[in-house]
């Protein structure tokens, strides 16, 4: 079966020439820098063992994607979940170009109405896949008409209004649905269990996020020595596409205010220079820490106190930077609202008031 152009499906601009060989299309975001959305795309990793990270998920993926190359049918439906930037949208299309079909590729929150949806199925060929990107958010009515379409490749469309509609069943060929979710906890369970394959991405390990790296620097042309690829690797929150943006940062401190290789100091400079330290931590991050070490002393914080007090809305630091902080053990939450660790207090160099002087070395980068 011979691999056919990628197409743009409602509520999605391309971001790549259409039929560029394994391109992927994405939305256009304004605040993004073209050419880091061109470098994004580029860094993809096309093939299964380009893909490097989450060692059971892809041997799992390979039996799969093995399995029906040899019955010659398509892949099953496939659901990946996990945080941001873990590789979600690359693995669907990774199956698109393992499999030689084509792929689409759309959102939840872009099909609106259920004739979004019949107008992408009724299009697919077969064995074609198609990515619904945070399908835990797409509107009740358009999910419902998905069932029978995952289940029996079939569609039922309403023709009519009132005492004349009439109810049609399409047949559709056979395609494999690859939905990908942030928030598992969200998705209905008719929906969750409709799908063959349900794979979690965790986040990475500095070691695998070095090698990603190094990978990205080779695309980009970029020389970087091993111990400047781990001094990004570490930094990057476990995430690629944090990764991958740290690698452009530091390539254009080093084009601009020094020259040769990414070595660890330089990485170091660049890394500092750009507000990113030690633990991955932001500007943003270490503000939140700063207002519950400094400003309250350790004490229970509530959220929209605590929002106001850093100039950003809740749903952001509830959403984008407290899983982070959590994770590294930075920050509690408690009935009576957010506390700061006894480790955010050593990270800021700062004496717990709580419990007295802190020993060990303070860092801050």
């Amino acid at each position: 079966m011979s691999r056919r152009e990628v197409v743009a499906v409602p509520g999605v601009e391309p971001a790549v020439p259409a039929g560029a060989d394994d391109a992927l299309i994405r939305p256009v975001d304004p605040e993004v820098d073209p050419a880091d959305l061109a470098d994004e795309v580029r860094l993809r990793p096309r093939r299964l063992e380009e893909f490097l990270g989450q060692a059971q998920l892809t041997e799992h993926l390979e039996i799969v994607l093995e399995a029906a190359r040899r019955r010659q049918q398509p892949v099953d439906h496939l659901l990946f979940a996990g945080p941001p930037g873990l590789g979600k949208t690359s693995l669907a299309g990774i199956v698109a170009a393992e499999m030689g079909v084509g792929l689409r590729i759309t959102s939840g929150p872009a099909l609106v109405r259920t004739g979004d949806l019949a107008a992408i199925l009724t299009d697919l060929q077969h064995g074609d896949v198609l990515f619904i990107d945070e399908i835990h958010r797409l509107p009740r009515p358009v999910e419902e008409v998905l069932y029978p379409a995952m289940e029996d490749f079939q569609l039922d469309i309403l023709i009519g209004k009132g005492p004349t509609a009439r109810s049609i069943r399409l047949d559709l060929p056979r395609f494999t649905l690859v939905g990908a979710t942030t928030r598992t906890g969200l998705l209905t369970g008719p929906l969750r269990d409709r799908f063959g394959f349900l794979g979690r991405l965790d986040l990475y390990a500095p070691d695998d996020l070095q090698g990603i790296v190094t990978r990205a620097a080779g695309i980009l042309g970029v020389e970087v020595a091993a111990e400047g690829a781990w001094q990004i690797a570490a930094r990057a929150r476990g995430t690629p596409r944090i990764a991958n943006r740290l690698l452009r940062r530091v390539r254009d401190y080093v084009e601009v205010r020094a020259e040769g290789a990414i070595t660890a100091e330089l990485a170091f400079e660049g890394l500092e220079m750009f507000g990113v330290d030690a633990l991955g931590l932001d500007k943003v991050d270490r503000a939140i820490l700063d207002a519950l070490c400094r400003r309250f002393d350790g004490q229970p914080v509530g959220l929209v106190t605590l929002a106001q007090c850093i100039g950003e809305e809740t749903e952001t630091v509830e959403d984008a930077y407290e899983p982070y902080l959590l994770q590294q053990g930075l920050l509690m939450r408690t009935p009576r609202g957010r506390v700061a660790t006894a480790r955010a207090f050593d990270h800021l160099g700062m004496a717990d008031p709580r419990t007295g002087p802190v020993t060990g070395a303070a860092t801050l980068w």
